[in-house]
Parts: C-alpha cells; structure tokens; sequence
C-alpha cells in the first residue's frame, strides 16, 4: 500500500469516528457542511482541518504545528495536523467534530 493510501485509510477512519458528516471526494477527500469544507487531505497526504482563527492560533501554538497548504496555496483557516496527532485518532476526531461545529456556526453558502 502506498503511503497516501495508507493515509487515506487513516483519515477514513478517523472521520468514521464522527457521525455527523461523512467523507467526500474520489481523488481530493474531503469533509464539508454548510457549503464550507472543514477537512482536507492533500495530494502529499498531509491533514488539514478548518478552525476559527482564535481556535487555530491556539492549535498552531500547542501543537507547534503551522498553517495547512494544500496544492501550493496556504489554506485560510486551516491547521496542519502533525504526524503524531495520527496516532490518536480519538483525540483527532474531537479536532474534526469542534471544527464541524465552527463551520455550523457560519452563515450557509
């Protein structure tokens, strides 16, 4: 198994952890709701999640992680998930489930 499909696996399951939504995208996996996306998989197999910014700053200083990009382009709002945090899928998946309820917080697209 590839590296990135083995990272595929491991972002379907953590958002299996989270029964509210579901994951989209064939060759891009995402999540989205409320016409917003919230997660993100980039083609280098890296983890983004979307957060409000004070959420963000506070998850980039804790984790000491820095901001997502994704084909070249800083992604606003995101944060990139460290590698380690992939170990903890439980821990992860209250990230994903907070970061589905900021984008639930925003007007609908």
């Amino acid at each position: 198994m590839t590296m990135w499909k083995e990272k595929l696996k491991t972002y379907d399951t953590l958002v299996s952890k989270c029964s509210r939504f579901e994951r989209k995208g064939k060759t891009v996996p995402y999540t989205s709701a409320n016409g917003y996306m919230f997660s993100l998989l980039n083609k280098d197999g890296e983890l983004g999640i979307r957060f409000s910014k004070e959420d963000q700053e506070k998850f980039i200083k804790e984790h000491q992680t820095t901001l997502f990009k994704s084909h070249g382009a800083t992604m606003r709002g995101y944060a990139l998930i460290p590698e380690r945090m992939l170990e903890d899928l439980n821990t992860l998946a209250l990230y994903l489930n907070k970061s589905y309820d900021y984008v639930m917080s925003l007007d609908p697209k």
